[in-house]
């Protein structure tokens, strides 16, 4: 029972939890783009991966799946899902389970114009979103929208090219460099795709932030919903933070799991202010902010690994106790001069 996470970088938690889950029943291997990353010291096995751009990456990631007999593999980064999410049953055919959702549903997440379409259609409030400066401006013009406003990347990931505009000077300016940078990112391909529309703009929401771990089985069945009130960021990430019990929010998870049936965890954020709850993110994967669940009580690894082998799911791994408040840290890590390829 081998456990690999892609991307691992310095989710070394995410390794530590993992290997604690197995038992002593199976090794967990870390790979990267690059041998100096975290995660990489503190797993059993390690390995250098190619870039997720590398069109020999995939081909990589099979063979050694193959190679080390790994029954599950946990992707960490947003720009492998799409792809990898189109090769379950080849990954199958080896033994390996993809903790993967659906194609629609990473396409759904990772397109943040279908994400409004999406979170409409099922009743939750999610900010106004307008494709293009010229729309965002007629709503505006209407009191449909007011600034501030924020303008992002349709296809998004790790906070890259999210500003913010306080009027209509910004707004262009911000709407004019989101565009012309995109294409110095590891973005630039999926927004050629629709270069037209690849930058929208947002309605802000100004309120309390919360994050959701929105878990649902291997078979895409939901289970159940880990609320966090965000006390702190750092560097876009939640630093600290307090679980809470909060049925609105519950509701919220629940609609999202059983309408996208995902696999896996599902991270999302969610705003609150004087009118409602607002869904801003759904990221099909392992989040920043599942430390905060896990050191809550709540531990997905565990249950991931009893549902690939149809072993029964102690039910504790899957509560977490409200009014628990932990915080991210530094610390070293030495690293080893020459690790197993």
């Amino acid at each position: 029972m081998n456990v690999m996470l892609t991307c691992a970088g310095r989710r070394n938690y995410l390794v530590n939890f993992f290997q604690t889950a197995l038992q002593d029943r199976g090794y967990v291997i870390a790979g990267d783009a690059s041998l100096e990353a975290a995660a990489l010291q503190e797993a059993d096995k390690s390995v250098l991966l190619p870039l997720v751009s590398d069109p020999n990456y995939f081909d990589r990631l099979f063979d050694l799946c193959q190679d080390h007999q790994i029954r599950l593999l946990i992707p960490l980064n947003d720009l492998e899902l799409p792809l990898l999410a189109r090769q379950r049953d080849r990954f199958l055919k080896i033994g390996t389970i993809l903790v993967v959702s659906a194609p629609e549903v990473i396409d759904t997440c990772f397109d943040k114009w279908a994400t409004f379409q999406f979170l409409e259609n099922h009743g939750i409030l999610a900010p106004k979103t307008y494709l293009s400066a010229i729309d965002a401006r007629q709503a505006i013009a209407q009191g449909k929208l007011s600034f501030p406003v924020m303008i992002k990347p349709r296809w998004g990931s790790a906070s890259i090219g999210v500003v913010e505009a306080e009027d209509e000077e910004e707004l262009e300016l911000a709407y004019q460099y989101v565009r012309k940078i995109l294409h110095k990112t590891i973005l630039a391909s999926i927004s050629a795709t629709d270069p037209d529309r690849c930058v929208m703009v947002q309605e802000k929401i100004i309120g309390q932030e919360y994050g959701l771990d929105i878990i649902n089985d291997l078979d895409g069945n939901y289970v159940t919903t880990s609320i966090k009130r965000k006390l702190s960021m750092r560097a876009g990430e939640t630093d600290r933070a307090i679980t809470v019990a909060d049925e609105r929010l519950a509701q919220i998870g629940a609609t999202i799991g059983r309408s996208t049936r995902h696999i896996g965890n599902l991270d999302c954020d969610v705003m609150i202010d004087d009118r409602g709850l607002y869904a801003i993110e759904l990221n099909p994967r392992f989040g920043g902010g599942y430390l905060f669940s896990h050191l809550a009580g709540i531990n997905l690894p565990a249950a991931l690994i009893a549902w690939a082998e149809r072993e029964p799911v102690d039910p504790h791994w899957l509560k977490f106790k409200p009014d628990v408040i932990s915080s991210k840290c530094d610390r070293a890590i030495v690293h080893h001069r020459y690790l197993p390829r």
